[in-house]
Formats: C-alpha cells, sequence, structure tokens
C-alpha cells in the first residue's frame, strides 16, 4: 500500500461459409459455455437484469480458438483446494522461479518438522465453479528443517538460503495456467506456492498477468517488508526483499487466491482463449508476453511496483494498439530495479529505496528507485492507466455516473447504481497528467487521510487505436467471487454487477484496437473543473 504522503457490447465475428460440422461445434460450445443451463442468452435489444451475466455465443470475440480452455474446464474440479493450515512453525516453501515453461524443471525449497511431506498441483480455472483442479501430485518426500535466513543489516534484505528439497518436473499434463502447489506435510499442517506455467509461443488475445513483485514488496515473511520490519525490533522497512523466501501470508500465496483466482476463474469460464505470466516475464520476455496475436494485457488487483522494462511494455502496448485492462488501482506506482540473488541467480532481489539516497541515483539517475510520478523520473501512471493512486487506507461505495458507456451494456447499471463497499483500500482518481480524451464511467465520494476526494472508474481510447478501462479500485477481481475478506463483504448483487461488467471489457479486449470501436468521449471536466 502507498502512503497517504505519496504523494458495443461483444462485437460479432462473422462466421464465414459455416458448414455443418461447424454448426455443431458452435452448439457444443455455447452448451459448455452457458451459466444458467441455456445457450440462447438475450436477443441484441434485450437488457439483463442488474449484474447478470449475458452468455457468450460462439460469435462473440475469439472463442473459437480457446478450444483447449473449454475443453481443459470440462475436467471435474477439486474440492477444498483453497484451504490450509499454515502456520509459523508449519510447513513453508518457495521455487527457484515465479514462472515455468512446459519441458523445464523447477526446484523447490521446503523447510517442515514433519517427517514427509506431498506436493500437490492445482491448476485455477472455472472447472463447473469448483476454481481449480488437481493436475499432479508428487510421491511422499522428506522433510528438513531449514536454517534461518539471513539478514542483510545495511538493507534489511532477508533471503532465505535453503537446501533444494526436490525438483518438479512439468512435462505436457500440466496445461498452461496459474498453479497453486500445496505442500501438504505429515503433520497436518499445509501451505502454497504459487507459479505460473507459461506457453511462450502463445498467440492467445488475452494476456492475464500475475503481480508477484506486489505480492514480494508486503511480504514479511523472515522478518522485513518494504513496508515494515515486524519481526526485527528497531527496524522500520527493507530497502531490498528476495524471491528467496516464502510468502508469509495467504497461507504462502500472498493475495492470489483473492485478487488472482477469481479472474481466471471468469476468464475460463467465457471460454476465451488466453495466455498466463507473472509481471516478472514482462522483465525477462517482454517479445513472449506482447507475442503475436495480442490484443490486450489484464493487470490485476494490485499491480504497484514496476521495473523500468515491465512500464516500457506497456508503454509500447498502448502505442501500438494493445488495449489494457487495469482491473486494480495504485499500478505502475513505484520504480524497482534489480539485482542476483546470493548465489548470482538474476532477478531475485527487488530493491525499493524510495527516494534519492538509493546508491544508484549518483551513477545512473534513470533508474533511482522512487516513485514512477517524482523526479528524476517524472513519469505519472496516469499517462497509461488514464487515472492514478490518491490515497490509501479507505473503503467506499462505487457511484455510476455514466450507464450508457459501453462496459456496462447489459448489465442493467443506471446512474442511480451503487455498488456498496468495494472501492478500497486504495483508490484512483483523474490527475492532470491523465488523458485529455478520458471517459469517467464511475465517480465516488470518498474520505481518506482526513480530507474528502473522489474516486473514478475510467476508460480512454490511445491514439494507436486501444482501448485502456481502469477500474481505480484494488477490490474489484476479488469481489467477482466475494473474496475482499471479513471487513469488505460483497453482496451477490453487486459481485454480478462486477462480473458482468468485466466479462463485457474482456470479450471486446480479446479482438484488436477496442479504441477503434469504442472512441471514449472526454467527460472529466464534469467531475473534475481544473481538467482541460
Amino acid at each position: 500500500m502507498a502512503s497517504n504522503t505519496d504523494a458495443s457490447g461483444s462485437r460479432r465475428l462473422l462466421l464465414i461459409a459455416a458448414g455443418l460440422i461447424v454448426v455443431v461445434v458452435v452448439a457444443i460450445t455455447a452448451l459448455v459455455l452457458t451459466t444458467r443451463g441455456d445457450d440462447s442468452g438475450p436477443g441484441d435489444d434485450a437488457v439483463a437484469p442488474v449484474g447478470e451475466v449475458v452468455d457468450p455465443t460462439p460469435a462473440d470475440t475469439a472463442t473459437a480458438a480457446a478450444n483447449w480452455v473449454v475443453e481443459e474446464n470440462s475436467h471435474p474440479g477439486a474440492d477444498g483446494w483453497d484451504s490450509v493450515n499454515a502456520s509459523p512453525s508449519g510447513i513453508s516453501g518457495y521455487l527457484d522461479r515465479t514462472s515455468t515453461q512446459r519441458g523445464e524443471s523447477m526446484k523447490l525449497y521446503a523447510s517442515t518438522k514433519a517427517p514427509t511431506f506431498v506436493v500437490e498441483a492445482f491448476r485455477i480455472g472455472y472447472y463447473g465453479g469448483k476454481g481449480a483442479r488437481s493436475v499432479w501430485r508428487s510421491p511422499e518426500i522428506a522433510g528438513i528443517v531449514q536454517p534461518e535466513p539471513a539478514r542483510d543489516p545495511a538493507t534489511n534484505l532477508i533471503e532465505a538460503r535453503w537446501q533444494e528439497t526436490a525438483t518438479i518436473a512439468v512435462d505436457d499434463s500440466w496445461p498452461p495456467g496459474m498453479y497453486l502447489l500445496k505442500l501438504q506435510a505429515s503433520d497436518a499442517t499445509s501451505s502454497f506456492v504459487p507459479v505460473v506455467v507459461r506457453d511462450d509461443s502463445s498467440t492467445a488475445p488475452l494476456a492475464v498477468v500475475s503481480e508477484v513483485t506486489t505480492f514480494q514488496a508486503y511480504n514479511t515473511w523472515g522478518g522485513c517488508s518494504l513496508y515494515t520490519c515486524p519481526g526485527i525490533k528497531g527496524q522500520k522497512r527493507a530497502k531490498i526483499v528476495s524471491f528467496d523466501r516464502p510468502y508469509g501470508t495467504g497461507g504462502g500465496a500472498s493475495d492470489f487466491v483473492a485478487f488472482d483466482a477469481p479472474l481466471v476463474a471468469l476468464v475460463e469460464e467465457l471460454g476465451l482463449d488466453v495466455s498466463y505470466w507473472t509481471n516478472l516475464d514482462m522483465e525477462e520476455r517482454p517479445d513472449a508476453v506482447l507475442g503475436a496475436g495480442r490484443t490486450a494485457i489484464v493487470s490485476l488487483g494490485h499491480d504497484e511496483y514496476y521495473s523500468r522494462p515491465m512500464r516500457d511494455l506497456l508503454v509500447r502496448a498502448r502505442d501500438t494498439g494493445i488495449n489494457l485492462a487495469i482491473l486494480g488501482a495504485n499500478a505502475i506506482y513505484r520504480k524497482i530495479r534489480w539485482e542476483p540473488s546470493w548465489d548470482g541467480r538474476p532477478n531475485r532481489r527487488m530493491v525499493n529505496y524510495r527516494d534519492t539516497s538509493d546508491p544508484i541515483n549518483k551513477t545512473d539517475p534513470s533508474e533511482t528507485t522512487v516513485q514512477w510520478r517524482s523526479p528524476p523520473l517524472s513519469a505519472p501512471e496516469a499517462e497509461i492507466v488514464g487515472i492514478q493512486y490518491e490515497c490509501a487506507p479507505m473503503q467506499a461505495d462505487i457511484k455510476i455516473v455514466d450507464p450508457t458507456a459501453w462496459v456496462f451494456e447489459n448489465t442493467g447499471v443506471t446512474a442511480a447504481t451503487v455498488l456498496e463497499g468495494i472501492l478500497g483500500e486504495e483508490y484512483d482518481r483523474w490527475f492532470p497528467d491523465s488523458p485529455d480524451n478520458l471517459q469517467i464511467l464511475a465517480h465516488s465520494p470518498v474520505k481518506c487521510g482526513g480530507k474528502s476526494s473522489f474516486g473514478d472508474m475510467s476508460y480512454w481510447s490511445t491514439p494507436s487505436g486501444g482501448g485502456v478501462f481502469a477500474t481505480g479500485t484494488i477490490r474489484w477481481t476479488c469481489a467477482l467471487a466475494d473474496a475482499c475478506g471479513p471487513k469488505a463483504p460483497v453482496s451477490a448483487e453487486d459481485s454480478a454487477v462486477v462480473k458482468a461488467v468485466t466479462s463485457n471489457v474482456l470479450r471486446e479486449f480479446s479482438t484488436p484496437k477496442a479504441g477503434e470501436r469504442h472512441p471514449s468521449q472526454p467527460t472529466a471536466s464534469q467531475y473534475w473543473p481544473q481538467a482541460r
């Protein structure tokens, strides 16, 4: 979390020369994709009740190319996959990578007092509403108690320099996707380790990106995060954090279950063709992330921490007509850079000093780890997102102000629609750096840090023809499944609205250059008098 002081409708594809075989495939696909027990859906002139998701039809976007998603989700889902018995004295672990290709092996580093443990790999998806299926299970592995982590007193870097516990081969039986490895010890404790299985050759329109840099920024395992040091007396925060350690929250998964899993389930429920990545892949393999056929990058939840190559990828996408769906808030806020691990592996230590005390400021100011909007970088996130972060923590309702916008088609929302409690705990709004043609979709009164303001949801069409949709709230993706926690419950009706809007965006962004079909209407000045 940044502190208070830091500073329509679906496009119909033409089905040409459709023969009998195509008709049969279309009918079967529609039956698989339906969520209400029928495959008819409302007509073009129908208006669905508030929050009702209109069933996709085979002519809606590129669902025909997503047969692998439909087939994968025809497998039975798993019960209880999202439940772990995590404790500070229980089993924990991490991998030598955040993503992997099929055909590669990944190293697991685990620590447990139990004599043995097993690993089960759960792939996240829809699976009839179960949310995941079991893809692989290991034999019993001997447990080991690993040494205490190393700490650098100068930066409060915490690093678990552990012995390798197991090597996991990722073969063709692991479909591309987002995964949770569940470590289940013989002493009945358990924990998660998240990982993405990539397909670097994918030509899928959608690239869904897991925000692992933010997960790591908030990770206090071993004593310190980039925010606090609850495990080390007298220390305020770390300036460098390492991926060589488990995540200390979310049962070992950080915010993955709340922010990532609900969106993945929706994408696969809709049967859309998709590729999966972490935002570290944006650093290491940008050409694969922006591969041939890509029409949209989808950012989730709380995607705050960006290196220069990561930000450059989004600029490249913006400037070449690729759509951007920012399904969160506070995105691209803090600048990071990378250092190798203690044993020389690249991109394992994430650096964030937050001010010009960063030693690199003297030799290469462009790599100084301040906020992106601050000197010497002076690159506000609104140049990409359209809106940008203002304040936290807070909680408020989202107030829809432009119900005629294409993102709200067939959702039944009106100018009186309010989504209760979904704005928070960080929010974005219009800033002077926002595009001139920014369209405000929701404009919601907030109070944060003792001051009154407004949070915005926005859309803008880029000069290159892309569309950029931003929810302006971190709680958007967790609201898809009422997974925002007990302090931010989401009603079934409001969750359905969030699902319907997100479905519209995902379908439309699955085709190129949404901004050409839906040019944004500049409305910021209606809500912000200081807007140009």
